[in-house]
């Protein structure tokens, strides 16, 4: 079983930059579907970005070209690298895995089986 710890949320600037990281424990050695996904209360969570087992990426329309998935496998760190935040990035982030995700739900949280805690992110602006 996995476990999941996110860190580097916080308070930002409209413009400004965030990287975010998910610590990966557990059982590790298999090979991981992993993503992002945001949540504001009251709203439904929303998948941001995913990265599969060959490092293929996909991304939310939204965050297409300002957010950058990836992982080092060696750290077992998965990270988010946030670039031109707007306030409507302002969520709650979550970092989830599965070991398996098929490419037409990459972006579905209800395909993953392991989440994190969450950390905030807050954009100002």
């Amino acid at each position: 079983r996995l476990q999941l710890v996110e860190s580097g949320g916080g308070s930002v600037q409209a413009g400004g930059s965030l990287r975010l990281s998910c610590s990966v424990s557990g059982d590790t050695n298999g090979n991981y579907y992993m993503g992002w996904f945001r949540q504001v209360p009251g709203k439904e969570r929303e998948g941001v970005a995913h990265i599969d087992t060959n490092g293929r990426t996909f991304y939310a329309e939204s965050v297409k070209g300002r957010f950058t998935i990836s992982q080092d496998n060696a750290k077992l760190t998965l990270y988010l690298q946030m670039n031109s935040l707007k306030p409507e990035d302002t969520a709650m982030y979550y970092c989830a895995a599965d070991s398996w995700i098929p490419r037409w739900a990459v972006l579905q949280g209800d395909r993953y089986s392991a989440w994190g805690q969450g950390t905030q992110v807050t954009v100002s602006s």
